[in-house]
């Protein structure tokens, strides 16, 4: 087995693990800390907003032996606004140039045909109104809304209205970093910047629901029982769905680093930078958000809960009784502890679950 498999076991049975519960004050900090870098980026720099959202010009010549870098300052010394120029593959141009119209765009064509040396007739202007990047951005901001409505519903069904609070708080997390990133490294906002959000909205909620799918199973008739607070069973959780967690994002993250360092950044393929930065930003933050934030957030909530408050000072008394005797509280245990139609799983609670005593159990079985 490799070293990841065996690790992976092991957090399984509860051998090893990681406090996640005890030290998520430590990870809310950070987490609030990156959320206020990303809003202080987005307040001072502020969104780069493409020819899709603004209006202008997008001019495509034929093949020419101008440089990018030449034609950008051409461009923008014809236009008087900064030029986007990409190299397309049958050796032409694509010139994009915001806040153009229809009677400029003329003009800066004849400057770009005498510049360029290209023919005035054999340069494709398309003119893009922002009206229509208009109704981009509104559809986008209903189709997110809608999205996070169905989602705490479904949450809210499926497991609980914790849990769909919580979820919802990464979720918000999530894409305020992204957005953030977007604004702090200059990206330009396209429509595959919008489809990269939407996108990773999915990817976001996967392993959260994975944790909290497990966690659900292993709390059910925790009132029954008193070994496991609801924080340690959670705490278990995660531990327990830990190694997949990391595979998962580490395989959905592999394609999209090809995009963006591979395709974007070495053969400057404009829109994949666009949706691959998004996703690749996205998928990241979704993974540390179900870990990290929102699992930790439901034991935050479910503690306040008046049955939990009851249950975990009856484990921490029963704790406190078993060390004044030198025992293990593991000693102290009885049938009441392991009900048969609610005993926590190894699955859930990560450890090998000896018989009490006294019972009539065969030693060594499992419960």
């Amino acid at each position: 087995m490799s070293r990841l498999g065996s690790l992976g076991a092991r957090l399984y049975r509860g051998e090893v693990g990681y406090d996640f519960i005890g030290k998520r004050k430590i990870w809310y900090g950070i987490s609030i800390l990156i959320t206020i870098t990303a809003i202080v980026g987005l307040a001072v720099s502020g969104l780069n907003m493409g020819i899709e959202f603004k209006g202008g010009a997008v001019f495509t010549t034929p093949k020419t032996s101008v440089t990018v870098a030449k034609a950008e300052d051409l461009a923008t010394e014809a236009s008087g606004h900064q030029a986007i120029v990409q190299k397309l593959g049958n050796g032409g141009l694509r010139i994009q140039i915001t806040e153009v119209d229809t009677a400029k765009s003329d003009e800066i064509k004849g400057k770009l045909s005498k510049d360029l040396g290209v023919p005035a007739e054999k340069i494709a202007a398309d003119l893009v109104g922002p009206s229509w990047g208009e109704q981009i951005a509104n559809k986008a901001w209903t189709g997110l809304g809608i999205f996070m409505v169905l989602v705490v519903i479904y949450l809210a069904i499926a497991f609980e209205w914790r849990m769909a609070i919580a979820a919802l708080v990464a979720l918000i997390h999530d894409i305020t970093i992204t957005v953030g990133v977007y604004a702090l490294v200059g990206f330009e906002v396209t429509p595959g910047t919008v489809i990269g959000l939407l996108t990773i909205l999915g990817y976001s909620l996967y392993d959260t629901v994975v944790v909290f799918d497990s966690l659900k199973e292993g709390t059910k008739g925790i009132t029954k029982q008193t070994r496991w607070t609801y924080s340690e069973i959670a705490n278990r959780s995660i531990n327990g769905t830990l190694v997949r967690s990391i595979n998962t994002t580490v395989v959905a993250l592999l394609p999209v680093a090809g995009l963006l360092f591979i395709g974007g950044g070495v053969l400057g393929a404009g829109m994949l930078n666009d949706i691959s930065l998004a996703l690749f930003v996205g998928l990241a933050a979704g993974a540390y958000s179900s870990i990290f934030i929102a699992t930790p957030l439901v034991a935050d909530l479910k503690e306040r809960d008046p049955q939990m408050k009851a249950l975990k000072k009856r484990i921490l008394a029963k704790r406190a009784a078993a060390a004044a005797k030198g025992e293990s509280a593991e000693d102290e245990s009885s049938e009441d502890d392991y009900p048969d139609d609610t005993a926590p799983t190894a699955a859930v609670v990560g450890q090998r679950q000896q018989p009490p005593r006294g019972h009539g159990r065969t030693p060594g079985k499992r419960r």
